[in-house]
């Protein structure tokens, strides 16, 4: 045990400066956290000394790799889910008070950025990307669905890129990052110690950033953009698959990689995945995150994530059982149930 504190919120200079310290579990975040962070938060907001805000993580291998998922899945199995759920409850709350910051919310990403780790930085003003950036919304792998808001963002990256990565988990790097819009800037990595430094003086934060600014790293997805738009753009989740497996067949080897990379994925996931990039797109965010907490509050119940977490995290056998085993056995049904509103429970009461 240490007694360093797992996330530090202190004023330095013009910045409220915000270090996610769990670096042997790459950051992940847990409640105390999420409470601490938005407990700075609001004091920052009437603080008009701190101009801007800015978050990163220890230890240089990670910002943050998501939330502490095997926390939660024990408390599930014990049965304890109001308690599992108070976590995403204030989780949402917190992106909800992120996307809505009033003053300039800058992220330093170098390294890991997953799960909860990509609702802290995604959604505020300025997400700047080093060159180990690697960005991934993987949680159709273990049962889950990328919430956090990717239900928001991720419809609205172009070419159908936003779906292709909420369906597939696939990692990007800094160059697709930026040119996806996922990152706002790009800086070298030997600088964002420098970067974090001038970021606590009175400069505007545009200037600052404009003059650490780097050439992003090369867009590797760009080799792969119409398929990825003629599939992934489809109207369902069968024509999705259809268009795989035509593409494939045509000898499309990446085609053929997504395709077998969808397979071994959570059928009821990659359902659920879908039907939230269809829905997103048409939500502003307050909805979306409120739609993220009805599939959460389902999933809490269902099989998927426990087999998930068992596989990857428990176990550690890497052979999850799904049930049902394929996409084609998901029930249209028992997918929409997850988006049904929650009357008393729901997010935000009114909406």
């Amino acid at each position: 045990m240490t007694d360093e504190p797992e996330i530090i919120c202190e004023v330095r200079g013009a910045a409220g400066h915000v270090l996610l310290n769990r670096p042997k579990a790459l950051n992940a975040l847990n409640l105390p956290m999420v409470r601490e962070l938005t407990r700075a938060l609001d004091a920052w907001e009437r603080d008009p000394a701190v101009t801007r805000i800015v978050v990163e993580g220890a230890g240089g291998k990670a910002f943050c790799a998501g939330g502490d998922i095997r926390t939660l899945h024990d408390l599930g199995k014990a049965g304890r889910h109001a308690e599992m759920l108070s976590f995403w409850r204030e989780e949402y709350l917190l992106n909800l008070r992120i996307q809505s910051y009033s003053k300039p919310y800058v992220s330093l990403v170098d390294g890991i950025v997953m799960g909860g780790g990509v609702g802290l930085s995604l959604h505020g003003s300025h997400r700047v990307a080093g060159e180990r950036y690697l960005f991934a919304m993987p949680e159709v792998g273990i049962g889950f669905f990328p919430d956090v808001g990717a239900t928001y963002a991720l419809p609205r990256l172009p070419g159908a890129a936003g779906v292709y990565l909420a369906l597939t988990g696939d990692r990007i790097g800094q160059g697709d990052a930026v040119a996806l819009g996922i990152a706002s800037h790009a800086v070298g990595s030997a600088r964002i110690a420098e970067l974090s430094q001038a970021l606590t003086g009175p400069e505007p934060v545009e200037t600052i950033l404009a003059a650490f600014a780097a050439e992003p790293g090369e867009v590797k997805l760009a080799a792969s953009a119409l398929v990825i738009a003629d599939c992934f753009g489809a109207e369902t989740l069968q024509e999705l698959i259809a268009a795989l497996e035509r593409q494939a067949g045509e000898g499309d080897a990446f085609a053929a990689k997504t395709l077998a990379t969808l397979r071994t994925k959570s059928p009821t996931s990659v359902a659920i995945a879908f039907e939230q990039m269809r829905r997103g797109g048409a939500l502003d965010f307050a909805d979306a995150m409120a739609t993220e907490f009805r599939v959460v509050s389902r999933i809490a119940h269902g099989h998927d994530f426990y087999e998930g977490v068992r596989a990857v995290l428990v176990d550690k056998d890497q052979s999850p059982v799904w049930q049902p085993a394929t996409i084609e056995a998901v029930d249209p049904a028992a997918v929409a149930a997850h988006f049904a509103p929650l009357g008393p429970d729901e997010l935000l009461p009114g909406r």
